[in-house]
């Protein structure tokens, strides 16, 4: 067995995904892992798998000309989920999406099929919690900044979300599991920052202008509640714990 070690992220994943195919060694005789998450196992051969432009370009292209792009779009939402061993889920569902064509999506019956459709369901209901629940909060400069700490990689599209929603505003969303974030100029494309370039994160520290509307919201919040019809357990179910402390009327 080869064990092909690519890069942690979607470009890595599918460079990863040409050089296993292309070795012709066979399916069954190749496996990919992503850096930091590989398990050591004996008598498999550890093969580095490298990114680069040409690779890319041609894995994209066939997955968008000879497949979908509604296959496309789906691989690259599986790429951001949290599963450790989603490079070979990718992997496994596009051996079979290329073996049955465009069809692929509507063969739920395939475990590569299902594994990846679970893996996007995940990464779609986070994001789509995450466009309710992000808190912003405008600094002195009049930027406007939120913290998340999401399971799954959705900055990218929380980025698409918002970039529509607040497209003349300057923000910043923070995923500090990732210690990485979007950054929007008004007006303009948004990009992503990782901690260390620059001092943009000295932003995320700054003071606020915001302390009498955050006390407002949250005693309106708390006004409206009705104590006979708390259910605690009900509340969990729609707004789980994980995302309370970044919300401001959980503060």
């Amino acid at each position: 067995m080869t064990v092909y070690v690519c890069e942690d992220s979607f470009d890595g994943i599918l460079c990863g995904v040409y050089d296993a195919w292309m070795s012709r060694k066979g399916h069954d005789q190749v496996c990919l892992e992503l850096e930091g998450a590989e398990d050591i196992r004996l008598f498999c051969e550890y093969v580095s798998s490298e990114v680069s432009e040409e690779k890319l370009g041609k894995v994209v292209s066939a997955i968008r000309t000879k497949l979908s792009e509604a296959v496309y779009k789906n691989v690259y939402l599986a790429s951001l989920s949290q599963e450790p061993g989603r490079a070979d889920d990718i992997y496994r569902f596009l051996v079979d999406a290329f073996r049955y064509g465009k069809g692929i999506l509507e063969m739920l019956h395939l475990p590569s099929v299902y594994e990846l459709f679970r893996q996007r369901r995940f990464v779609i209901n986070e994001s789509h919690l995450l466009k309710e629940f992000v808190r912003f909060s405008r600094t002195e400069d009049g930027l406007l900044v939120s913290r998340i700490g999401p399971k799954n990689d959705v900055l990218p599209v929380l980025a698409v979300h918002f970039s529509d929603r607040l497209p003349s505003e300057n923000w910043v969303i923070y995923d500090e599991n990732r210690k990485r974030a979007v950054l929007h100029p008004a007006d303009e494309d948004w990009f992503f920052l990782h901690v260390g370039e620059g001092g943009w994160q000295e932003c995320l520290t700054g003071e606020t202008d915001e302390k009498e509307y955050q006390d407002l919201w949250k005693l309106f919040c708390h006004t409206v509640s009705i104590p006979q019809r708390k259910n605690y357990v009900c509340q969990r179910g729609h707004l789980p714990l994980r995302y309370r402390p970044y919300m401001t009327e959980f503060q």
